[in-house]
């Protein structure tokens, strides 16, 4: 196989293209430095093509190495055909490879294996001849000590059929493809005692989808259910149709008396081989499918909350609320530094209200604090309550929100909560997390394992490894898009930068502790394990804000910064004017008066090159999250009986799945835009309407308190 050709063709992209990006991953390169710097080598590629391309490659690889493993196995058993060999290079799918293999592969012993070791192989393929002897004739010459009787001849040369005919490439190829088409998946109850599990899979106790047509996430939850025990699933299909479509293939002459016994063994193959193998197959086929869209789902749900817009400028109270053992409150600096910290106590059983809201009012006072952060867990909406009346009785100006606290308590109990805050509690920490992750969540959510960060549906359902590839490769590429300051920058921060591993990334961090902050990126160089790839990979992607060299403010690689300057000299400025903002400003001017593709001529560079660089100059230290929706604060409070059917809201989307997306209106439980009220028109899926993190509008369509559900729409038309 031409993997290059393949790659083409399956992306819609050149080979050359293809060539050029496979010898960059090959050379070590990153992706996030080959979606960036490389693109003129690669036709300017986006980073998403080149992740398809990446993966679609050790796919292949591994298929080409497979088949190479496969053609020696069989070689070594001496059963190597011209024909098979052609099969198995024309393969193109792990699946068709297997299949190919089947017949070949050892096996315990079966049936039809004790039938061959008896001698009884040779009758079978006399009976698959379809000749126009007499079977039971036949038979006769092949009883001996070990094979009694006729009858026991034909068994054994039956079983050596239905496993012949069943192992069959072609024959599993079409069986499945019929399955797969017009089989359905059936659901039932398991008989047994009540489980409290139960209730939510009321729906499947009685339920039969199309294979073909099943979505994603009823597929994992019927496979739940099995897992509890509370559900069990099977596959029906027309058994006659699947007779039928064998038939067809195996039994060519109807008239001889071979034609019953290839029947019997048709039938008998399929029922106790091939079905139950296929089903596993197809099961594994929708899992694997439906695991990889819940992971897909996840994954853009993760990077949408990552790239949510850092609220800048803001000192912040950060609440982390609790009954008995008191809400833990930090007062946070506009550069996540912690200034104060305390507990108070104004719910059950200790109800010191009136104490706590003196608590927060001096501290608000104090530290020029103007927002408040919540923590979404237990006795939230009682802490907020406690926060309106703040605002109401004391500090008008101060606004809130509340926060998805979903992996505080993680970041908390982790090492490098340790190493920040060594001499605060646990639930402290958790406090400072709640408080910093709306200064900037990319910032405070990359030291939490994204698994915790509660954006996902059946993120505890679906293949673990496979979930935390993916959604590393989100956070890697959030990170390297925003960019990183390198002087402030977290350990779990500079890890997921390209070309930086754990063990340099504490490196970095040391390195600024022993020897102050760094002035220039060349600095980097100095990093103990940083060598020359490292540097190239990562350099521009970090950020230096106050350094000697204005250029490491931008995200200009530094092997293209003689090409900045000369770029800046055409215009009549030096590197340094990008310092001063009024010659920002005019550089700004000139630079729109300049064509890339003339520029690019003139300087013999790379014209995507070019272009990158006069988007740089423009806007150093631009962080491309400024230019989102910030988030929706609140002055007061409202309750599920404040709500009423027809009432308009504004909200945020906290979660999307596949049947609707969830939205915080303010009250304790989100609720739920069910997928047919995301728009007044057709909505393929959730996510092309809304995403995590998005301001939107919504009608209230019906509230019920006693279950905490409330429905929602997005709907213009009513």
């Amino acid at each position: 196989m031409d993997i290059i050709r393949q790659l083409a063709t399956e992306l819609g992209i050149r080979p050359h293209q293809v060539e050029q990006t496979v010898s960059l991953l090959d050379d070590g390169n990153t992706i996030p430095f080959i979606a960036r710097y490389r693109k003129e080598a690669t036709g300017e590629l986006d980073e998403t093509v080149i992740r398809d391309l990446a993966e679609r490659l050790t796919y292949l690889r591994n298929l080409e190495e497979r088949k190479v493993e496969i053609t020696r196995l069989i070689d070594n058993q001496e059963k190597l055909t011209p024909e098979l060999t052609s099969s198995i290079l024309e393969a193109t799918t792990l699946q068709e490879l297997e299949d190919l293999y089947r017949p070949f592969r050892p096996k315990r012993r079966t049936r039809a294996s004790i039938a061959k070791e008896k001698g009884l192989e040779p009758l079978a393929l006399k009976l698959l001849e379809q000749g126009s002897e007499n079977p039971e004739v036949l038979a006769q010459s092949f009883i001996s000590d070990e094979v009694t009787t006729r009858e026991e001849a034909l068994q054994g040369a039956g079983d050596v059929l239905a496993e012949r005919i069943t192992d069959d490439p072609a024959n599993r190829a079409m069986i499945r493809k019929f399955t797969f088409d017009t089989g359905l998946l059936i659901s039932e109850r398991v008989a047994g005692e009540e489980v409290p599990e139960a209730k939510e899979f009321q729906m499947y106790f009685e339920y039969f989808e199309d294979v073909a047509k099943i979505p994603p996430h009823r597929v994992l939850a019927i496979n739940r259910g099995e897992r509890l025990g509370i559900l069990k699933a099977r596959i029906q299909v027309d058994v006659e149709k699947v007779h039928a479509l064998l038939t067809k293939e195996i039994i060519t002459n109807k008239a001889s008396p071979a034609a019953a016994y290839l029947l019997a063994a048709i039938e008998d193959g399929y029922s106790r081989l091939l079905a139950p193998s296929l089903e596993r197959d197809i099961r594994n086929a929708l899992t694997e499918k439906a695991e990889a869209h819940a992971i897909q789902i996840f994954a853009k749900n993760l990077g949408d909350l990552l790239m949510q817009s850092p609220v800048r400028g803001h000192r912040v109270l950060g609440i982390d609320p609790a009954f008995r053992t008191g809400c833990k409150v930090v007062a946070i600096g506009e550069f996540g530094d912690l200034l104060e910290y305390t507990t108070i106590y104004p719910h059950e059983p200790q109800k010191r209200w009136e104490q706590a809201l003196d608590t927060l009012d001096v501290l608000v006072d104090k530290h020029q604090l103007s927002l408040v952060t919540i923590g979404n867990g237990t006795a939230s909406r009682e802490t907020e309550q406690l926060v309106a009346e703040l605002i109401r009785k004391h500090c008008p100006k101060l606004q809130y929100l509340v926060v998805n606290e979903a992996g505080a308590s993680v970041y908390s109990a982790s090492k490098l909560a340790k190493e920040e805050f060594p001499d605060l509690d646990v639930s402290i920490r958790g406090a400072v997390s709640i408080a910093r992750r709306v200064q900037d969540p990319l910032a405070e959510l990359v030291k939490i394992d994204p698994k915790s960060i509660g954006v996902g549906q059946y993120q505890h359902d679906v293949n673990q490894k496979d979930l935390t590839n993916t959604l590393g490769l989100v956070v890697e590429s959030c990170v390297n898009h925003v960019g990183v300051e390198l002087n402030t920058a977290s350990s779990a921060l500079l890890k997921h930068v390209s070309g930086l591993s754990a063990k340099v990334a504490d490196g970095i961090i040391e390195y600024r502790t022993s020897n102050g902050v760094f002035q220039k990126r060349s600095e980097l160089k100095k990093v103990k394990g940083l060598g020359p790839k490292a540097f190239q990979q990562a350099a521009g992607f970090l950020r230096i804000a106050n350094g000697s060299k204005p250029l490491d403010n931008t995200a200009v690689h530094p092997e293209s910064y003689p090409l900045a300057q000369k770029i800046l000299e055409e215009i009549g400025y030096s590197e340094q004017d990008l310092e001063n903002r009024e010659t920002l400003v005019q550089i700004r001017t000139k630079l729109r008066t300049l064509d890339a593709k003339k520029v690019a001529e003139n300087l013999a560079a790379g014209e995507p090159t070019v272009r990158d660089i006069l988007g740089a100059l423009s806007q150093p230290g631009r962080d491309p999250r400024d230019e989102l929706p910030r988030p929706l604060f609140r002055a007061d409070v409202l309750s599920m009986e404040d709500l009423k059917p027809g009432m308009v809201l504004q909200g945020t989307v906290q979660n999307v799945v596949d049947f609707g997306a969830f939205v915080d209106i303010g009250v304790k439980k989100a609720g739920l835009v069910h997928i047919s009220q995301l728009s007044d028109t057709y909505v393929r899926h959730p996510t092309d309407c809304v995403q995590v993190g998005d301001i939107v509008s919504v009608r209230i369509l019906d509230v019920e308190p006693q279950l905490g559900r409330i429905s929602l729409s997005m709907k213009t038309q009513q």
